[in-house]
């Protein structure tokens, strides 16, 4: 009966060690394919400057630059607000609640929600319907500035596909907090917010910056929510305002591989447009990595 267990727990152990090989293999694979592909055409001019015409010439700087600009506004719509769902849901709602339910299901939907319909919706809503609102009570309807696809729109959408995950995250954070240190505040004649503030919150901080990156992983590499909210197709400049186009990462390999008359003369362009992307998404994930490793260790060693 020993000798079963032992090779029972060595077989599992076997079975999910060649799983994982394999998983990192498919990984490798891909990325060395990437890399070989695109490593040729990673020049200082390449990542400085602006697309030219035709699209085989120039660099990708305004993609980058969209691509950063349009994760950075979504995290800062997404992240609080899924915070304070994660909060509500997990500290002042009952599991019997009515209103606690309807919100589980609501995440639980748009958990399952194809990218494109977010795009649909984005375009109906965002644009049609609060840009064009915009323009109406601004400016009289006469010019057409927020009732269009721009880089704002685009991030809402995003932090819409996005809020899921970071409410998800953030609420497993939140009930990891032991239930002692909640009654030890309590006791100590803390009221409830003061708890959450001063106990809860910074004890999930890790959790909530975990939030963060799912969403920045996520956010940086879609692209159906962004076809008609914001995304242009050729934009050789910087977006300057909220109300304008941008270029993206995402959407320029889309459209380099999809649309480009001779796809042979850009796919150099396409792998390093890749590599590129996958270079800003990791350095965004490391960042907020680091972010939680360090106040990790700060608070092991305050404790």
């Amino acid at each position: 009966m020993k000798i079963k267990k032992i090779l029972y727990g060595l077989s599992l152990k076997a079975i999910t060690g060649f799983s994982a090989f394999i998983i990192l293999l498919i990984v490798a694979v891909i990325m060395l394919n990437i890399i070989s592909g695109g490593w040729s055409h990673i020049t200082w001019e390449f990542l400085t400057t602006a697309p030219k015409e035709g699209m085989t010439e120039g660099g990708i700087f305004p993609a980058i630059f969209g691509t950063f600009l349009l994760v950075v506004i979504m995290s800062i719509f997404s992240v609080p607000i899924g915070t304070i769902s994660a909060i509500y849901l997990s500290e002042y709602s009952s599991s019997n609640s009515i209103v606690a339910r309807f919100i589980r299901f609501s995440v639980n939907t748009l958990a399952g929600v194809p990218a494109i319909v977010f795009g649909l919706f984005g375009l109906g809503f965002f644009i049609q319907f609060v840009g064009k609102g915009m323009d109406n009570i601004l400016y009289g309807g006469i010019e057409l500035r927020w009732g269009q696809p721009n880089i704002l729109w685009a991030s809402l959408t995003m932090a819409l596909l996005t809020l899921p995950v970071v409410i998800v995250s953030v609420e497993e954070a939140i009930k990891a907090v032991p239930k002692e240190l909640r009654e030890a505040s309590l006791a100590l004649g803390a009221t409830k917010w003061q708890t959450i503030r001063k106990v809860v919150i910074p004890n999930s901080l890790t959790g909530i910056l975990t939030g963060g990156i799912l969403a920045v992983s996520r956010g940086a590499g879609e692209v159906a929510p962004i076809l008609f909210t914001g995304a242009a197709y050729f934009l050789p400049y910087l977006p300057t305002s909220l109300s304008h186009q941008f270029m993206e990462l995402g959407y320029h390999i889309y459209i380099m591989s999809t649309q480009s008359p001779d796809v042979e003369a850009t796919r150099g362009i396409q792998y390093a447009t890749t590599l590129v992307l996958l270079v800003l998404t990791f350095t965004l994930n490391f960042s907020a990595i680091f972010l939680r490793y360090r106040i990790r260790t700060a608070k092991s060693n305050f404790g």
